[in-house]
């Protein structure tokens, strides 16, 4: 695990001197590249499609950001700023399904800036969701130590440990996702066939972040494939709360890394659903796939993990009760397509939406 990817060192430029041992850069030698690469988007976007005025504001909005960072120490009494591995996974996977998306929408004849549009609106709710979710389940976990408004403000949206339950997640995201295609007046179905690869890209890299925060582990493992997690990690509080090790060992017991199990498991689940968009097929026929397979592989990872005690008075986990509810929507959904499989109206093959690219 590593929860601290690097650190950015805001009182110097060039600086590549180690910070406590965990590497560290100069906020120059961090932000050139940044915009170098910021520079090269802008640049082949507007080859592609001429300069348009919403370019404007995203290039206020970071050239603000980069200064705000570099002023830091005149306001903030800070020399450094972390960046974490769950943050940094979780904004590669976004940018990853994104441009999936994109390209994918391209393929099919649409406007691949609907894709941009829709993922602020799916991004903003599916973190929203999965915080949400995630404070509803922990708040005991989460506020146990929080006196005031303040500090239960900042324990709500202090991510530096996690605290994103995916199925949260999905459930805004899905909300937002509706009412965003209502307000487009997309195809809500056939867009959502287009987009589940996506969203499994997304949960890979988040999955991943996962492991660098060392949320979401498994119970002991014999396997050679074990991993123990330090002293002071999130495994080892948590295991050391509940009284199964000693709060002065060095490291838990070899752990399941299930986070690595749902990332592997996320990415077949790209393939399979990748691979079936390449055939005709009823639309929603993907998502029901997802919602069919992604429940059942969910539940079975989650008799695994050691992070969530059973609910309700039985052995079963929250996310395994949702897996149970979505897995039984997903075979109402899969009958659905089916008994309109005859329906050539109904095939994804033909029209995607009705706002496809005109041609010129």
């Amino acid at each position: 695990m590593r929860q601290t990817l690097f650190r950015i060192r805001l009182t110097e430029l060039w600086s590549l001197e180690p910070v406590d041992g965990i590497t560290a850069t100069g906020v120059g030698v961090f932000l050139i590249p940044l915009g170098i690469l910021a520079a090269w988007f802008l640049w082949s976007v507007v080859r592609k499609t001429g300069f348009r005025s919403e370019f404007v504001v995203p290039v206020i909005f970071w050239n603000a950001i980069t200064l705000a960072v570099l002023t830091v120490p005149l306001w903030h009494p800070i020399d450094w700023l972390p960046v974490y591995g769950y943050g940094s996974m979780l904004f590669v996977g976004f940018v990853l399904a994104s441009s999936v998306a994109a390209r994918r929408f391209r393929q099919n004849g649409l406007d691949d800036e609907i894709v941009f549009d829709l993922a602020i609106w799916i991004f903003v709710g599916g973190i929203g969701g999965a915080r949400l979710f995630h404070l509803a389940q922990y708040h005991e976990r989460v506020f146990r130590d929080a006196q005031g408004l303040g500090q239960h403000f900042k324990a709500t949206i202090n991510l530096s440990e996690g605290g994103l339950v995916f199925y949260g997640g999905v459930i805004l995201a899905s909300v937002a996702f509706v009412i965003f295609c209502v307000r487009r007046k997309l195809d809500t179905l056939r867009i959502a066939d287009l987009l589940v690869p996506s969203v499994f890209i997304g949960l890979a890299c988040g999955r991943f972040g996962c492991f660098l925060n060392g949320c979401c582990f498994g119970g002991r493992c014999e396997l050679p494939w074990g991993v123990a997690f330090p002293n002071g990690s999130v495994p080892f509080n948590v295991l050391a709360g509940r009284g199964f090790i000693e709060a002065n060992a060095l490291a838990t017991p070899l752990l399941h890394p299930t986070q690595i199990y749902s990332a592997i498991n996320a990415t077949v689940l790209i393939l399979l659903t990748s691979a079936y968009l390449k055939y005709r097929h009823p639309k929603g026929a993907i998502v029901a796939v997802a919602l069919i397979l992604y429940p059942v592989t969910r539940f079975l990872i989650e008799i695994l993990r050691s992070d969530e005690l059973g609910k309700f008075g039985t052995d079963l986990t929250i996310s395994q009760i949702v897996s149970l509810a979505i897995f039984t929507y997903g075979i109402v959904l899969a009958i659905q397509c089916r008994t309109q499989n005859d329906d050539p109206e109904n095939s994804s093959a033909i029209d995607v939406t009705q706002t496809a690219r005109p041609t010129t």
